[in-house]
């Protein structure tokens, strides 16, 4: 009998299942249509339509008709890769949003706080930058460049700083 390997309490199975049906295919296929277009064929196609559409004008005395043409597939195509590159570029900001969760998470001294600091409004994103603009401030006073704080901990210890240099 095969042994088991001992299950992971901190296991992400079964919080969300593949995308299933309609939605399964339709995510296979702009997966697969974005890495195509992403290739040195995609690009060398798309090079070579328009060579073709050029060598054609003479034949159709550049009409309007002609240029018609151009216009509407190259409007289709951009129209669909709008949201092919926006659902890429989704894609990837939750990737790396979660990765950055995760480094918080681990980091001992790290602030929990800042799991999912993306989901804040503009008013306490712009509260947070200022905390970390004056923890910037506080760490170009430090002598060494590899020390590293939390804000209250950079606050705290400037705090002590301004405290001893006072009693001199």
């Amino acid at each position: 009998m095969p042994t088991q390997e001992p299950r992971n309490n901190h296991s992400l199975e079964g919080l969300a299942g593949q995308p299933s049906g309609f939605n399964a295919w339709l995510e296979r296929f702009a997966v697969g249509v974005t890495n195509w277009v992403g290739t040195n064929w995609a690009f060398a196609i798309a090079v070579a339509v328009i060579l073709l559409w050029i060598l054609t004008g003479p034949l159709f005395d550049f009409s309007d008709t002609w240029q018609l043409i151009i216009n509407t597939g190259t409007t289709i195509v951009t129209f669909l890769m709008v949201f092919l590159i926006q659902r890429s570029q989704n894609k990837e900001a939750r990737a790396v949003q979660l990765k950055l969760n995760e480094i918080v998470a681990a980091l001992q001294g790290a602030s929990n706080r800042m799991i999912a600091v993306e989901e804040l409004n503009e008013g306490d994103l712009e509260i947070l930058r200022r905390h970390y603009q004056k923890l910037a401030q506080l760490a170009e006073k430090d002598s060494s460049l590899t020390e590293s704080h939390s804000v209250e901990e950079a606050q705290e210890r400037h705090e002590e700083k301004l405290e001893s240099t006072a009693g001199r």
